[in-house]
């Protein structure tokens, strides 16, 4: 989209339609028929209207785009873990890891989680995109934290949070649901650290 003097318009496309809206929509179209990995910038920005440029003006990038297009989060899960990983003791990372990503759940009553979960047990090419991105963008991260079998270690990480997620905000078990934070770091941190770092048999 251009101006009259040739320079290229930001913000909102012709019609008054919302640059940014407009970005979510697509993405959420392309993500689901081309899987993360398929999907391209240009792509989304194509079927959106708006110059590729938009994408990383409004959102910074793929990642965050489909964090908030198709998982709904109010927050990029790649970000967040990178700062996890890059502060405190490496000892405690597995404490770090429960207590952050509870604490994000708890403060919108386990919603996000609930919603992601629900999309992935729906529908598979969902599923497909969510299992790339995670590839790509978290299981990377936690398997450079390990001194051997990365891929398999951070699988189990995965599979003890997304259980734990389950429990406490999809099915709702009692006590578990009502458990304090810092209780269920206390309890399942060392479970998480003994897959990162410890031996597995």
């Amino acid at each position: 989209m251009t101006s009259s003097n040739g320079e290229r318009r930001r913000g909102r496309r012709p019609g008054g339609t919302d640059t940014r809206t407009a970005l979510l929509t697509a993405a959420r179209e392309v993500f689901t028929e081309q899987g993360y990995d398929g999907a391209t910038v240009r792509a989304i920005a194509r079927k959106a209207g708006v110059d590729a440029a938009m994408v990383n003006h409004w959102f910074g990038g793929k990642e965050a785009l489909f964090a908030e297009a198709v998982l709904q989060l109010p927050f990029n899960p790649r970000e967040q873990l990178a700062q996890v990983l890059g502060t405190g003791d490496p000892v405690t990372l597995g404490e770090r890891i429960v207590r952050t990503f509870l604490t994000i759940w708890d403060a919108h009553d386990g919603g996000i989680f609930a919603a992601m979960i629900r999309s992935v047990a729906s529908h598979e090419k969902v599923a497909k995109a969510l299992r790339e991105f995670f590839h790509t963008n978290v299981f990377g991260q936690l398997a450079g934290v390990a001194t051997d079998n990365g891929e398999l270690r951070s699988n189990l990480v995965a599979s003890q949070m997304i259980g734990l997620g389950v429990v406490r905000y999809v099915a709702k078990f009692d006590p578990i649901t009502a458990t304090d934070v810092e209780t269920v770091v206390k309890a399942v941190g060392p479970t998480l650290q003994r897959y990162l770092t410890g031996p597995l048999a």
